[in-house]
């Protein structure tokens, strides 16, 4: 855990890295929890600044467990909270005095009077003094012992946006766009997210005594590094830590993911050359001398740093033909394995010729858009393929949608002289619950199920459209989804056994499931949970031994060249069936409800995506092709 010194010479604030966000929650629990202790003992209130966002949760979830299991007493605990939206009640659902209370503070013994919350439903012209009074406060009572800061995708800690000074304080600041949009799914959409939030100034975070900012998934591992290693900036508020005496930064694999000592650590000092590192930094050297892999030289590798894999292998040559072979066996247009064919060079077994395959979607369109290609190409080569869309989907379709749906079945009614009976009183019921919800509010059960039905439609429609018969599709309508909110429950038994029951049901060859795991609602990762624990507790059926599983990325990221273990070529005409297989999921077509941090459609995102790994190939040396998707296989 301790800063290796050579990190300084990037690192500007020390960064620990753990394996998993929850290890580093914990660490951080027991470090807020050491000094609750100590304050208690002298007598003293503990003063802790807190964040919100799903940063924190399992934070608090720690904290709430050692309070139930080791007595851990919040009686000498003052809070104040960086933010809140503006305008916002404390009952709506993105209301962080809400969150506060639901994840917090109604769990431990904290006393009322202890708790302060920027205010969002004042009148705007109370809000000066509010926050006047509210850095009075912090004052009066000795400051912040302790600020717990997330990150936001523009740099901004608290709702400091890019732009704020080092010495702004409590204030009311427009969010940014680019928070906005990252706000839109909490919110069911970009246009109920408040444009006006209330929030501590940067000054006041930089008077706390100790500074703790978290960060966890790879979709903050571009910011963390500017952040940790970039100069100081208004443009990244969160580059000010470097000037705090007392900070220290919290992530876990995903998000240390672009830091100098773990994407290029031969240029921090002497490394471990495991096979997997020499490739990285084989694939390295070639992108940043725009070399192919085949015509670096002896000099190229001891200029970077590279001089004892040199030493290792004796020269750029034999070096360079192991990486260059290595890659090209990734490469295979035969995805469920090329038949009477050997197969000992292959990413895939040649036998059985005919596999049966299931692809695990976690929503209703991730099956085309992440590996649409490679569906297409699975099916034109004669395997049997199933589609398990694990989710109904149903909170990213618009209301606007549901209408124009209910229109279309009481039109139906109407033009074949059918009796509508019960089926105009619910249509109507339907339309009533959309006119009087309120922005943000969760839609009702009948709602919920038109949208779930939009989306099983249009994936018919896909599975059609590639050549799937129905009986192929399995809309598994995981539990844990159907909250109505975008905050999910946890992964439970039924998720699980249905998952098995499927597995069971098919005893597939292969199986496809998404590690898109910056999914930013997380959906992505609770679903491959799913899948992991049924494929644990079926590992003693004889079928599994035969089983493998493949993990595609690219709704929302792709593998890194050096962790592809199988690249399937597509054609300019595959390519343009994939587009139309997407295209085929109309209510997410031209505007998602929840874009995440990508505001192009799924479509332009998957074809810049492919093309991008496909130019990868191309760059260091290897055959050109139009679009490549990408696996990994994962050994369970």
């Amino acid at each position: 855990m301790a800063i290796h010194a050579r990190n300084k010479r990037f690192e500007k604030i020390p960064t620990h890295i753990f394996s998993e966000s929850e290890e580093a929650s914990r660490a951080v629990a027991r470090e807020i929890a050491q000094l609750i202790r100590d304050k208690a003992e002298q007598g003293k209130p503990c003063v802790l600044g807190l964040a919100t966002g799903s940063t924190p949760k399992t934070l608090y979830n720690e904290l709430v467990r050692m309070h139930e299991e080791e007595g851990l007493s919040f009686k000498n605990v003052v809070t104040f909270n960086l933010d809140e939206y503006y305008p916002i009640t404390p009952d709506a659902l993105q209301s962080y005095v809400r969150f506060m209370h639901e994840y917090l503070f109604d769990l431990v013994d904290i006393e009322p009077q202890n708790i302060h919350i920027p205010d969002g439903t004042l009148e705007r012209s109370a809000i000066y003094d509010f926050c006047s009074q509210y850095e009075e406060k912090i004052q009066a009572i000795g400051g912040l012992d302790i600020q717990i800061l997330g990150i936001g995708r523009t740099g901004h800690i608290g709702f400091n946006e890019p732009g704020s000074g080092q010495e702004s304080r409590t204030r009311l600041i427009s969010l940014d766009h680019m928070t906005i949009i990252d706000a839109a799914s909490d919110f069911f959409g970009e246009e109920n997210v408040p444009r006006k939030a209330i929030t501590m100034g940067v000054g006041t975070i930089m008077e706390a005594k100790r500074i703790v900012l978290m960060a966890w998934g790879e979709g903050k591992a571009n910011i963390i590094q500017k952040a940790v290693e970039g100069p100081v900036t208004d443009s990244i508020p969160a580059t000010y830590l470097q000037k705090h005496p007392n900070t220290t930064v919290f992530v876990d694999e995903g998000a240390s993911a672009k830091l100098t000592r773990i994407r290029t650590p031969w240029l921090v000092g002497e490394c471990d050359w495991t096979d997997s590192l020499v490739k990285k930094a084989v694939i390295w050297l070639s992108l940043h001398l725009n070399k192919p892999i085949l015509k670096l030289t002896n000099r190229d590798y001891s200029d970077n740093g590279m001089v004892d894999i040199i030493t290792e292998y004796d020269s750029a040559y034999h070096i360079n033909i192991k990486i260059f072979n290595e890659l090209q066996r990734t490469i295979t247009g035969w995805p469920g394995g090329k038949p009477n064919a050997d197969d000992k060079l292959r990413p895939e077994r040649a036998v059985p010729s005919h596999k049966r395959v299931i692809i695990f979607s976690p929503h209703p369109d991730d099956d085309v858009i992440s590996m649409g290609g490679t569906f297409i190409r699975l099916h034109d080569q004669g395997h049997e393929v199933h589609v398990a869309y694990q989710t109904s989907g149903n909170i990213a379709v618009f209301d606007d949608d549901v209408v124009r749906f209910a229109d279309f079945v009481n039109d139906y009614h109407e033009a074949f002289g059918l009796s509508p009976d019960k089926t105009q009183e619910l249509l109507n019921q339907v339309r009533h619950q959309i006119q009087s919800k309120e922005p943000g509010a969760i839609d009702s059960e009948e709602v919920r199920t038109l949208k779930g039905l939009i989306r099983k439609g249009e994936a018919k429609a896909g599975c059609r459209y590639v050549g799937i018969p129905e009986s192929n599709m399995h809309f598994l309508n995981m539990p844990f989804y159907e909250t109505g909110k975008v905050k999910k429950k946890p992964i439970g038994e039924e998720d699980i056994q249905i998952t098995m029951d499927l597995l069971e049901k098919i005893k597939p060859h292969q199986v496809y499931a998404a590690g898109d795991l910056s999914d930013p609602h997380g959906t992505h990762r609770v679903c491959l949970q799913a899948i992991f624990a049924a494929l644990s507790r079926l590992k003693d059926r004889a079928w599994t031994k035969d089983c493998w599983l493949w993990l595609y990325r690219g709704a929302w990221q792709e593998w890194d060249i050096e962790d592809i273990d199988m690249a399937v070529p597509i054609s300019p005409e595959e390519l343009l069936r994939k587009r139309r297989a997407i295209f085929k999921h109309q209510s997410q077509k031209d505007r998602p409800l929840f874009p995440g941090n990508d505001a192009r459609e799924f479509w332009q995102r998957a074809e810049e995506r492919n093309r991008g790994t496909a130019n990868l190939y191309d760059e260091l040396g290897l055959a050109e092709y139009e679009a490549m998707e990408a696996f990994k296989r994962f050994e369970y």
